[in-house]
């Protein structure tokens, strides 16, 4: 029998290493290069070495940057690594994901923050043209993060859904298609549904809700959060583009909600729960949001696995379930 290497079960990511140390002068040099740093989505290991994932595009713009570093009297080396010590590739992308998170939470609290302006605006005054202005300054912001996004951060759908009703608002359309009559579950049987790697709350909660109310032989696949083209009769959720995702200020549970017409009252208190938890907006204020919250960061923190995430959660959410209904009675 010949001998047939172990293959690893996770290849290891190639990393981009950016090591510099500037001189003193100018002193407007860091903040160039600091500011550079930040436009290209590089994340800071340690002082003066920065990363990104290999890829054509990001050698590049390492390159370019390095030659303007040494151009300017400093010292720079790129190199490229499978193994960073210190970090797991695990722990790298967390660290990409919570960088553009936090430009999606940022780029959310403005538009809601407009959302919030239009509704007071005074009678004879009219806002329109200068909150067009301002939501195409975040349409563009949104692009831009979008595009160093590598690793699929989950702010984007709030973020997008909120620039996009605010788009429709202005447009004087109607803000959500969803909002039409409630789709029948019939047509929507043993179908696979796609959503993005690293399932947490929202996407955790709209697997449980499809197995149980919507699919029961439903089957899930689990795709990085980028550049995903969906395959004849496949159904996303809580993706980019996809069929059932965030509108408006409403998560992806409770557009499926409302999609399906499940006007059930517990499956509305667990909406709220998910809601808060995704959006971060405090919305609802439920008592219970902190213990679900609680529950689901342990969750994710023990299973790297989505099917693992999704089997347990589920169980998470039927007993959340059976206890809102309970308490209605």
């Amino acid at each position: 029998m010949s001998y047939q290497p172990a293959v690893p079960d996770v290849i290891p990511r190639s990393w981009l290493l950016l090591i510099h140390q500037l001189p003193p002068e100018p002193a407007y040099l860091r903040v160039k290069v600091w500011r550079r740093l930040q436009s290209l989505g590089a994340v800071s290991l340690k002082n003066s070495v920065y990363a990104l994932p290999a890829r054509d595009d990001t050698r590049e713009d390492f390159q370019w940057l390095l030659r303007a570093i040494v151009a300017e009297g400093g010292e720079a080396t790129l190199v490229e690594a499978r193994i960073v010590d210190g970090f797991t590739d695990q722990e790298l992308e967390a660290m990409f994901q919570a960088a553009r998170d936090a430009d999606y939470q940022a780029i959310a609290e403005e538009a809601r923050t407009l959302a919030g302006a239009l509704d007071k605006s005074k009678r004879g005054k009219n806002p329109v043209p200068e909150a067009q202005n301002a939501v195409r300054r975040l349409r563009k912001r949104l692009a831009v993060t979008f595009a160093l996004d590598f690793f699929g951060a989950s702010g984007r759908e709030v973020a997008d859904g909120l620039v996009s009703a605010l788009e429709a608002r202005l447009a004087h359309k109607v803000p959500v298609p969803e909002s039409a009559a409630p789709a029948a579950t019939e047509g929507f049987k043993g179908r696979t549904w796609v959503t993005r790697q690293g399932v947490h709350v929202d996407r955790i909660a709209c697997a449980w809700l499809i197995r149980r109310f919507v699919d029961q032989e439903a089957t899930f696949k689990f795709v990085p959060g980028k550049n995903y083209k969906p395959a004849p009769g496949e159904l996303r959720f809580d993706m980019f583009e996809a069929e059932f995702t965030h509108a408006g200020d409403r998560c992806s549970f409770e557009v499926m909600l409302e999609r399906f017409g499940l006007g059930d009252p517990a499956l509305a208190a667990i909406g709220e729960l998910v809601h808060d938890i995704d959006l971060k907006d405090s919305k609802y204020e439920r008592e219970e949001t902190a213990g679900l919250a609680h529950m689901i960061i342990g969750l994710c923190a023990s299973e790297r696995g989505d099917d693992a995430r999704i089997a347990r959660g589920g169980q998470l959410l039927d007993y959340f379930y059976d206890y809102f209904r309970r308490k209605r009675g």
